[in-house]
């Protein structure tokens, strides 16, 4: 029986390729999003299924994992915001959709999705994203930075309780060029500027994250878990020059 991974962000340019990967490999994604259209023609692209749900509202997006057919080996949470202020000019409402959406809506699919996920016969996959800049700082990221950090101290919590049954771990991009990112880096100059500033100089792309998402919800990382893996161009940990 085919294998079925929820991917909720499913249409963005990180869910759109992973769902492609996870394509290839004989697993049809379940897709989850706001945007019926792009998940209809994504889901038959794929082989998969598709329910459309905005994460900020937990009976909605609750009901669209529990759509997706078994067995469901795994969960992608490839959802995330880019509100770029200071700190001064940061308002409640900020801090308070910036962690809806990247940190709460996470812990929500995850508890949809759990009774699904132990229900599998071998070992289940969850895969968040979290940002480069929880490792690094960054002026002007602070709303972005508190939320992706609740991102990876749930993955490591929920990595301790829910082993060895489901493996737990995060993606740190460094900037992607996807349509989330797009006020950064449709500016070339701009663009060509952040990009030398990682090791290896250039932008993330969609596929470059993808492909460590598959990976890990894959068994060839069977022996990993709570982990934060950085696909960053080195920017988390490098500095080449200065």
């Amino acid at each position: 029986m085919t294998q079925t991974i929820i991917i909720v962000g499913g249409t963005g340019g990180i869910g759109s390729a992973l769902a492609r990967k996870l394509a290839t490999r004989g697993i049809a994604p379940h897709l989850i999003g706001r945007k019926p259209d792009s998940l209809a023609a994504l889901a038959s692209e794929t082989g998969g299924t598709f329910a459309e749900a905005d994460v900020t509202h937990a009976s909605a997006l609750t009901e669209a994992i529990q759509q997706a057919a078994g067995p469901v080996a795994g969960l992608a949470y490839c959802v995330g915001t880019i509100n770029l202020k200071p700190i001064a000019r940061l308002t409640v409402d900020d801090f308070a959709k910036d962690f809806a959406v990247n940190a709460a809506g996470a812990a929500i699919a995850i508890q949809a999705a759990l009774p699904t996920l132990k229900q599998y016969e071998g070992t289940a996959y969850i895969v968040l994203f979290s940002s480069v800049a929880v490792a690094q700082g960054f002026s002007g990221h602070a709303s972005i930075s508190m939320a992706k950090g609740a991102i990876e101290g749930l993955t490591v919590a929920l990595a301790a309780e829910l082993a060895p049954k489901i493996r737990v771990n995060a993606v740190a991009p460094s900037l992607t060029t996807t349509p989330l990112a797009q006020a950064l880096t449709s500016n070339e100059a701009m663009a060509k500027s952040i990009a030398q500033l990682h090791a290896i100089p250039r932008l993330g792309t969609a596929e470059d994250s993808a492909a460590a998402a598959d990976f890990l919800l894959s068994d060839a990382s069977s022996w990993i878990t709570g982990q934060i893996l950085g696909v960053d161009g080195g920017r988390s940990t490098l500095r080449t020059k200065g």
